[in-house]
């Protein structure tokens, strides 16, 4: 009986909610006893319709109307021997590799957004796997003068030859009588060749080389949306990087400087216990290299066991690992992830799966072998002596 009376006094609160509902709205106010049409309110405006994102590929910042949209980066092997100093254009680079090749040296690769615009570039050195694995995931196109064998390899496994521009007599020329840092002449041939965009340009229309790929909102790294303000770096895992050393080897280092004025790292290297750093200069422009942003990633480089008279340098992509970023004097802690070739590489928090993100603009990108990380340094800057 309780739960028929319940059930009829649930039916008539609905009904008087359902009657409420519908009812007519009153058309009518009272004010002062006098009766009239009521206002009526007026509509909220819309909120603005944000602008799509539209990020460059290599620096997040938004694409201009200048930008090349639709066309393949490009990536070029730079000599990095010290004879082979300074090089031409790799301050147009927005990307700068670092890794270390056979006997200890280091090799540098510039990555560009648009390859038909570039003024001179060099010397051009050979490719090497461990960089080709970097932009292989990107499709982009590969600009050198020879391959290592394990090059070979991996262009014809992954049908990469169209991509992978050797033909280096078809874009290049050379320049016997160019001057290194210390003003020596007469320079090994290793030392003198170079391109630029108009030859690489005529070589790649000849060539019918593919130059489309849309690559829609992907970017190299994930950046800070353009547009938010830059991330600063703050927390348990940061620490203070004013002036970062990385060590490829014993003769080869790097050392980065932050200038706090302009928020931007500027790069020298290292020439000798003699001679000790110097500036890394763009003989184009004469200018030092600078970056907004610097990582740094630690993993097992060792030679290929097949190739160990050669020296060759296999770099351990397949695990991931450790390393920092680097940004407005400061460091943090962060894992990076990659895998097989076809893998883009991943910044990742420290819990190994949380998308990190770097902030807009240029990269210095180092590559370093764990045998090298207690020889990583990160410190304030020395203070002038009063």
């Amino acid at each position: 009986m309780k739960r028929l009376l319940c059930l009829i006094l649930i039916l008539v609160l609905a009904a008087g909610l359902l009657a409420a509902c519908g009812k007519e709205p009153d058309n009518t106010a009272v004010s002062g006893g006098t009766t009239g049409p009521s206002t009526t309110e007026p509509e909220a405006t819309p909120e603005p319709t944000p602008e799509p994102y539209n990020a460059q590929l290599l620096t997040g910042y938004e694409k201009d109307s200048g930008y090349p949209d639709n066309q393949r980066a490009v990536a070029i092997m730079f000599n990095n021997l010290i004879d082979a100093r300074p090089q031409n254009g790799l301050s147009d680079a927005e990307i700068v590799v670092e890794i270390k090749v056979e006997g200890g040296i280091t090799r540098l690769m510039g990555i560009f957004d648009d390859w038909s615009d570039l003024g001179k570039i060099g010397p051009i050195r050979s490719a090497r796997d461990q960089y080709l694995k970097l932009i292989m995931p990107w499709q982009m196109l590969y600009v050198h003068d020879g391959q290592s064998v394990v090059v070979d390899y991996m262009v014809r496994d992954y049908h990469y030859d169209e991509f992978n521009l050797k033909q280096v007599g078809s874009f290049a020329w050379r320049e016997p009588g160019r001057y290194n840092w210390a003003g020596k002449t007469n320079l090994a041939t290793e030392h003198t060749e170079y391109t630029d965009g108009e030859h690489l340009a005529e070589f790649i229309t000849n060539q019918g080389v593919d130059t489309y790929r849309d690559y829609g909102e992907s970017t190299f790294f994930n950046f800070v949306d353009y547009r938010e303000p830059a991330r600063q770096l703050s927390g348990s895992e940061v620490s203070v990087a004013q002036q970062v050393t990385v060590q490829h080897s014993s003769s080869y280092r790097t050392r980065l400087t932050y200038d706090s004025s302009l928020n931007l790292y500027y790069m020298s290297q290292y020439y000798g216990s003699k001679t000790g750093y110097l500036d890394t200069v763009d003989q184009n422009n004469e200018q030092q290299l600078a970056f907004d942003n610097v990582v740094v990633l630690f993993t097992d480089i060792h030679a290929y066991p097949q190739y160990a008279e050669k020296d060759l340098q296999d770099v351990d992509y397949d695990f991931g690992g450790y390393g920092y970023y680097i940004y407005g004097g400061q460091a943090e802690r962060i894992r990076w992830v990659k895998g097989v070739p076809e893998q883009a590489l991943r910044l990742v928090q420290m819990d190994g799966e949380t998308p990190y993100e770097i902030n807009c603009g240029k990269t210095y990108l180092a590559v370093v072998d764990l045998d090298e990380y207690n020889n990583f340094i990160c410190e304030a800057l020395p203070t002038a002596q009063g």
